[in-house]
């Protein structure tokens, strides 16, 4: 059996259905992606000085300091330490990283649980429900708000290209794209607290079920501020893309020659020369939807807002390793399936890119 033949089905595979096996393909890499990274988390964590439980036995340890004898202290550090054996034994953090992380694989894969947090005892899957539709929330509606205002504001620039409105719309743009997002959200954050117009926390004190008009009506207004910083800083530079790809398409020569024919500029721009940019947007959503997510983190945290990545960094600040891997594993999840999606919805827009990937 030769090497050639062992792969001929793959070969006709990709020949006969070069859109399915495109899309087979992203996935496998999106799943090889996601084991790479839960290893090198496992591995970096146990880098870290110390466990969770080095953590809770020091915390134990100054507590009951105050007023105890040196010899029952010693019988206590003593007996501790045999109990934080056990635990750590029970836990399976006695082993080696690799051994760690297979067993919470084989554990996901097979049973569907991501284990329970070190900390509070819960389960990981009941924290993360708690907060994944919030962080999708925040986040799908900045990246709506940024395609619609970037296409629209991109296509007037480049309509415009030349004109002092193309000057200065491509200086603004390049000014919120130059500005740190940190920043930004500290200044809006002094801003909230200074004039009182908006809560300096981005999320309603009371439950949806409570009161649903109400609750949509205070998330609206708890989340201006931090919506406004997802926004100013991604707008910055997808506008700048925008524009480019339309002035790059308006310079063609199919351009030229339909404008020899008479045909109106807004057609020219809309129905000739937009189309074309769908797909280097297409390609760039998956990064803005990834910066949106890295960003988010900071963003959670500033503005108190209970979403995965504030639920992440307090995960990691206690070195609840479950927690930490669940949270990393969703989000690189998330960012992963909207580059997988976006590699589908490219190839259906270009089929070039689909009969190009299988016959390469």
């Amino acid at each position: 059996m030769t090497f050639a033949s062992v792969f001929k089905p793959v070969y006709y595979f990709r020949k006969k259905m070069p859109l399915l096996s495109f899309i087979l393909f992203r996935v496998i890499t999106m799943a090889v992606i996601l084991f790479v990274l839960g290893f090198a988390v496992f591995g970096l964590m146990e880098l870290a000085p110390g466990d969770i439980l080095d953590r809770l036995a020091m915390q134990q340890l100054f507590a009951g300091q105050d007023g105890a004898s040196r010899v029952s202290q010693e019988a206590d550090e003593a007996f501790r330490a045999e109990q934080i054996a056990a635990r750590r034994e029970a836990l399976g953090l006695d082993k080696p990283f690799y051994v760690q992380y297979l067993r919470w694989l084989s554990q996901v894969i097979v049973h569907h649980d991501l284990g329970v947090s070190l900390i509070s005892r819960a389960p990981v899957l009941f924290l993360l429900g708690t907060r994944i539709a919030n962080s999708l929330l925040l986040n799908l509606i900045s990246l709506v708000l940024i395609t619609a205002a970037s296409f629209a504001l991109g296509v007037w620039f480049a309509g415009k290209a030349g004109t002092w409105i193309d000057l200065g719309g491509a200086f603004l743009a390049l000014a919120l794209h130059a500005v740190p997002g940190i920043l930004l959200l500290i200044l809006l954050q002094l801003f909230a607290a200074v004039t009182g117009f908006f809560p300096v926390t981005a999320y309603p004190p009371f439950p949806f079920a409570e009161a649903p008009l109400k609750f949509t009506l205070s998330y609206a207004h708890h989340c201006f501020l931090p919506l406004l910083a997802a926004f100013l800083g991604g707008i910055g530079g997808t506008i700048r893309m925008i524009r480019s790809t339309m002035l790059d398409q308006l310079g063609q020569p199919y351009i030229t020659a339909v404008r020899s024919r008479g045909v109106p500029e807004q057609r020219i721009l809309f129905a000739h020369a937009f189309r074309n940019t769908l797909n280097p947007y297409i390609t760039g959503s998956a990064n803005l939807l990834a910066g949106l997510f890295s960003g988010s983190l900071v963003l959670e945290i500033i503005f108190a807002y209970p979403g995965v990545g504030r639920l992440m960094y307090e995960a990691v600040s206690q070195e609840d390793i479950n927690l930490v891997l669940a949270n990393l594993m969703f989000i690189s999840f998330l960012v992963l399936l909207g580059m997988v999606i976006s590699d589908i919805l490219l190839a259906f827009v270009d089929p070039r890119i689909r009969y190009g990937s299988a016959e390469g």
